[in-house]
């Protein structure tokens, strides 16, 4: 068969359900290849947009989301995407195209050396050079993009090379299970939970891979040690829960981190490197037990005393079967941390002044989304205060970047979420900074028919770099832009536009977007003043007294 029949052959032998594209002239083969496929196509305003749903797709079902682009300005356009893939370890398989490798008439126009570019960021990168290679690098592209760490994966298909005939035959994904932790580690990890006076667990982001919430709630539910978690490890334990502290939102001073500094044993689970650390380990300090599906990444301050390396879900079982609650272990400590944490959310919860507080945003939001609802995060200030305030109770219920931390992927990221998860309600909050870079996908939203709540928290500025101005005591310069009538704008999409006039509006707001359906931003305008004294100093003094 034609090359191009034999990819989206591979495609669906792989499980793909979306391919996420704007082609170009070179695509045109695989585009009618897949015309003739189950694969659904969407078509996207930007490649940008592209690469962040088919990453998003990636995080949510351990499964590689596919993005396609043409050669040239199409594969630049998804550098930004692969980053956030590959740093975010969200399986992701780009296909690119590109001119006739072997006979080309046009010179080097729109020509650059894509396979390069993508090398550092990237965990596989090839271009197809024969119809017969398709098969193969079909498979290499997905085991790797899945396989742990996970990440981004790219091929390119030449335009002379999708036309070739193949009679090479589609490879079947293998049955593989990943190594478990040998008995020999679990037995010394345990030795050292149980002879700990104050153990603590740190849960990161890859513990919201590959299905471990389930053996770590048992965890948590049969020992009742304390957890706190980084941003990408939010939702994996119940954040209502007793045993549940708080977040690491901020790098550093806040309540969670005076838990941390009690602890004599920190057992982290799923420590990634890309996050900020949640803590710093020191000579003489808390011992650590490295619990990951690979092996611990050494530097200055985290080199792990003991490392349980193999799948998390079977090594929390093998250590929740060895282990015993502790009469000498005490949570005292951490428990008075995490009722102070708790009272401190609440503060400004109730404010009714109006631009609305943050505080008050994420309460409203809170209240208004159901226990298994989806908010997708843009970056910017509120990601602080929705990783600190916001409490998750299941895994990937809070998407939120804390590894590229890129503007522009909220709206993306939330409708990747809507079609993963058709019956689910999904919001995605952006600030206007943000939301700007992707805007037009509001138009995309709308032709997928989608249910989708847009909350943009307007402070016309870029606010997060405002804040840490603020931090450093610059002078307020450079910051501030001005925004469209965001209203009128989305109503130009087709969507509907709404605007909060007083902050009591705001939840009963929500709820009627959400039931009547339909793609609807609320343009929401936000007080960031107090940003300042809140997280930089009020908390550090409030967390040292305890």
């Amino acid at each position: 068969m034609k090359a191009s029949d034999l990819f989206v052959r591979a495609l669906e032998a792989e499980g793909v359900e979306y391919v996420f594209a704007i082609p170009g002239e070179e695509n045109l083969d695989l585009l009618e290849s897949l015309r003739g496929s189950k694969i659904k196509l969407v078509i996207t305003r930007h490649e940008q947009a592209a690469g962040f749903m088919a990453a998003t797709y990636g995080r949510l079902t351990g499964h590689s989301g596919v993005c396609l682009s043409t050669l040239g300005p199409g594969a630049t356009n998804l550098v930004t995407a692969a980053a956030y893939a590959q740093l975010g370890a969200m399986p992701m398989v780009m296909v690119t195209g590109q001119k006739p490798i072997k006979s080309s008439k046009q010179g080097q126009f729109q020509i650059i050396d894509v396979v390069d570019m993508m090398q550092p960021l990237t965990k596989f990168t090839r271009t197809i050079v024969s119809g017969d290679n398709v098969p193969a690098h079909v498979r290499e592209a997905f085991r790797l993009a899945e396989e742990e760490r996970p990440g981004a994966a790219h091929l390119e298909l030449p335009e002379d090379i999708a036309r070739e005939h193949s009679t090479m035959p589609v490879l079947e994904p293998s049955y593989t299970r990943r190594p478990i932790a040998e008995e020999k580690a679990i037995r010394q990890a345990a030795e050292a939970i149980a002879a700990a006076r104050k153990p603590l667990l740190l849960i990161g982001a890859g513990a919201n891979r590959k299905l471990t919430s389930k053996m770590l709630r048992e965890f948590v539910a049969k020992l009742g040690i304390p957890a706190i978690t980084t941003q990408m490890g939010k939702g994996v334990v119940d954040e209502s829960g007793p045993h549940f502290i708080g977040n690491t939102a901020l790098s550093d001073g806040d309540f969670v981190h005076r838990a941390i500094d009690q602890a004599d044993l920190i057992i982290n689970v799923g420590h990634d490197v890309v996050e900020k650390p949640p803590f710093f380990m020191r000579p003489g300090g808390a011992e650590v037990v490295h619990i990951n599906f690979n092996s611990a990444q050494v530097d200055p301050v985290y080199f792990p005393q003991i490392e349980v390396v193999g799948d998390i879900a079977n090594s929390l079982w093998q250590l929740k079967e060895r282990l015993e609650p502790q009469q000498h272990w005490s949570f005292t400590d951490a428990h008075r941390i995490r009722d102070a944490l708790r009272k401190h959310i609440t503060e400004g919860c109730g404010d009714d002044s109006f631009p609305i507080r943050p505080q008050r945003v994420v309460k409203e939001v809170r209240d208004a989304m159901p226990r298994d609802g989806i908010i997708a995060l843009d970056n910017g200030m509120y990601k602080i205060w929705f990783a600190r305030n916001y409490p998750a109770h299941s895994p990937n219920s809070v998407l939120l970047d804390n590894a590229l931390a890129t503007m522009g992927a909220g709206v993306p990221s939330a409708m990747a979420a809507k079609l993963v998860y058709p019956d689910r309600k999904v919001m995605a909050i952006c600030g206007d900074g943000g939301f700007m870079m992707n805007s037009q996908e509001l138009e995309t939203a709308v032709r997928l028919q989608q249910d989708l709540v847009i909350l943009l928290l307007r402070d016309d500025a870029y606010g997060m770099i405002k804040w840490k101005q603020s931090q450093m005591e610059y002078h307020d310069f450079g910051l501030d832009f001005g925004n469209p009538d965001f209203v009128a704008y989305a109503r130009a999409y087709g969507a509907q536009g709404h605007r909060v006039s007083a902050t009591a509006e705001l939840k009963p707001l929500v709820e009627k977007c959400f039931s009547e359906g339909g793609v609807h931003l609320i343009d929401v305008p936000v007080n960031y003043s107090d940003n300042d004294r809140i997280l930089n100093r009020e908390i550090r003094e409030l967390s040292r007294k305890l």
